[in-house]
């Protein structure tokens, strides 16, 4: 073999060991350096690729990407991270699509059907994952609307657009030569995926960046059988189908279908009249630092469920050393986290281990949940659809039948939180009526120095 086929062999390998290490929090760092070093070792077996006629744009692209990668690996704060990641997906996207459309430009009509066909799959995959994780950045950066954007007929008309440019892909398998039709079908592959995403809700943005993640994951599969690149091949493949097991698990983990999320809009602000329904909920309490302390003090376990408030207010490390102080004066603590808390897949966990917070004080919902009883207090940081109890006895919610946190069933419970906002799905949050319930308003990590004095003092 080449040195070329042993690079590949071992850069697949470390491939799969970091999916791997990536399935437990424990080992998941160890999974990203091993996937790291994968994707190096695949970079220098590509340097030794026999069609290589000069180094020259492979040096210059190589030294241009190292310094944006290292820019927003150094700068971007971890509340960006979910649209970082849909930008690097867009970027994967747009490459594939370039690679695809530079082929048929080179080879036009000379084409097989079977390299149209992969050529036509790269392009449409990777011009759609394009534009739709632009608008999925944009969503999360907050410069488009994290609401739905809906209009009359959107999904007959977005089915319309996709079968288009289904049939264009078919047709030029028999008739390569057709040029004008092939930019065609790019560009309504790239207005599809722009019109895929804008209806889809921040609500559901962790399943969207899982389902962005396996599109390019497809199309970087697809660019590997068009340059007959055996690495792309596998590495495209692992991508796309760990990517669309992962968004299956989301949405179990949300109780509805891909379809629902894709086609159903979901998250629309539904606004409440004020009425004897509404009053009957009951009253909202608040509580102050210093009454805080005092629950601490009679506290013997307390679980942490973390949010996108946390992540937003930077209070990780409050939240940490809020932890170790308790746990200092022989209280449990454990963290409960939901599997869509936060706008992309994992985002809890990333944030809590930058915050050096053990993993096995880390408990997924599953194992959290018969803890809550026992608890004598449950701290909620910044969240909130994961925690209302509508899901489970309010039929008419639209997040009935989603499996949350069971935080009402603590023996006490403060949320940290800046207002009565509701979350992303727009719906109003139960749990803030319970008696049990103590709201904290105000940032996060405030709030958290206010208390930290509290206690010292």
């Amino acid at each position: 073999m080449t040195a070329l086929s042993y690079f590949y062999i071992v850069s697949a390998i470390l491939f799969i060991l970091g999916l791997k290490g990536l399935s437990s929090p424990k080992y998941a760092r160890r999974g990203m350096f091993l996937a790291e070093l994968g994707m190096l070792m695949a970079i220098i077996g590509t340097l030794f690729h026999h069609e290589i006629v000069t180094f020259q744009w492979i040096i210059i692209g190589l030294v241009v990407g190292s310094i944006f990668g290292g820019v927003m690996g150094l700068w971007i704060p971890m509340t960006a991270v979910p649209q970082r990641t849909a930008l690097s997906h867009s970027m994967g996207a747009l490459a594939a699509t370039l690679v695809g459309i530079s082929e048929y430009v080179r080879h036009g009509a000379s084409l097989t059907k079977v390299k149209m066909t992969t050529i036509g799959l790269e392009v449409v995959i990777g011009a759609l994952t394009f534009t739709g994780s632009l608008m999925a950045a944009g969503k999360l950066q907050g410069l488009l609307p994290g609401a739905p954007i809906t209009y009359r007929g959107q999904n007959v008309s977005n089915i319309a657009l996709l079968s288009s440019t289904i049939a264009i892909l078919i047709y030029l398998m028999f008739d390569p030569a057709a040029s004008t039709l092939f930019f065609l079908m790019v560009g309504l592959a790239l207005l599809f995926g722009f019109l895929l995403v804008i209806p889809i809700g921040a609500a559901d943005m962790p399943v969207v960046i899982a389902l962005l993640n396996s599109y390019a994951g497809l199309a970087d599969a697809s660019m590997g059988f068009v340059l007959m690149n055996k690495i792309q091949i596998i590495t495209g493949s692992l991508d796309g189908t760990s990517g669309f097991l992962l968004s299956l698990l989301m949405c179990r983990a949300m109780n509805r279908s891909a379809v629902n999320v894709l086609f159903g809009a979901f998250g629309k602000m539904q606004v409440e009249e004020a009425g004897p329904a509404v009053d009957a909920r009951g009253t909202v309490r608040s509580i102050t630092p210093e009454e805080m302390s005092v629950l601490f003090e009679s506290a013997r376990s307390v679980i942490v469920v973390p949010g996108y408030g946390m992540a937003v207010a930077q209070a990780q490390y409050g939240v940490s050393e809020l932890a170790n102080t308790l746990i200092k004066r022989g209280i449990q603590v454990r963290y409960a986290i939901h599997p869509v808390a936060g706008r992309m897949p994992g985002h809890m966990n990333v944030l809590l281990a930058e915050a050096n917070v053990p993993y096995d004080q880390l408990y997924e919902m599953e194992q959290i949940n018969p803890y809550f009883a026992e608890a004598d207090l449950a701290l909620v940081v910044g969240a909130n659809d994961v925690t209302n109890p509508a899901a489970k006895n309010n039929r008419s919610s639209p997040l009935y039948g989603m499996p949350i946190l069971e935080v009402e069933r603590a023996k006490a419970i403060i949320v940290m939180k800046r207002s009565m906002r509701p979350g992303f799905a727009g719906v109003d949050n139960e749990l803030y009526y319970n008696p049990k319930c103590m709201m904290l308003f105000g940032d996060a990590k405030e709030s958290l120095n206010r208390l930290f004095g509290v206690l010292k003092s």
